[in-house]
């Protein structure tokens, strides 16, 4: 069976010129609304991407496409939830540091990363001058949750301001994640 692509984006959200959005458009692939996404609170998050699991009849394998506060509700929500057995891979792009100084008060009970394993394959995409995470926290992460890491050179955020278009690169990423390359 086939799997549900599901896009995780991150604080406020991604506009129309960010990949994810672009990738929605281009491949049908399927967005985690959230209630919140200015003020979101990881649990709320984290409820709102079980019961897009939990509410599929088909019971369908998923892919889990995280940019930025998106990888750290991967993170978090791995560590609780009961579905974990249904996600195929995850493709984790621009973590934040969330205990980097400057952190937005909004998103203060994300302030402690979780760290623990993920129970499925993930590739961790970072950019060496990514003002949210050093590259050397994004390597902390990437090997605390077991993810490969790919380098992206100096690409900013790796959103829409960085002019990433549809990204092929990353799209070649999550297809060699399942291998489908």
């Amino acid at each position: 069976m086939k799997p549900r692509i599901l896009i995780l984006p991150g604080w406020q959200n991604s506009g129309p010129t960010h990949w994810q959005s672009r990738w929605e458009a281009l491949y049908g692939d399927e967005r985690v609304e959230q209630a919140d996404w200015e003020r979101p609170l990881r649990g709320d998050w984290m409820a709102r991407l079980d019961s897009v699991l939990r509410d599929d009849p088909q019971a369908r394998p998923v892919v889990l496409v995280a940019h930025s506060l998106g990888c750290q509700l991967v993170a978090a929500w791995a560590a609780h939830t009961q579905l974990a057995e249904r996600v195929r891979g995850a493709l984790l792009v621009a973590p934040p540091d969330p205990e980097q100084p400057g952190w937005p008060a909004e998103m203060h009970n994300w302030r402690v990363p979780v760290r623990q394993r993920l129970p499925f394959p993930a590739t961790l995409v970072a950019s060496s001058d990514d003002p949210f995470c050093s590259l050397e926290r994004a390597g902390g992460f990437a090997a605390d949750w077991g993810a490969s890491l790919v380098l992206a050179g100096a690409r900013g955020h790796l959103n829409g301001e960085s002019g990433l278009g549809d990204w092929p690169e990353g799209r070649a990423l999550l297809e060699a994640l399942l291998g489908e390359r």
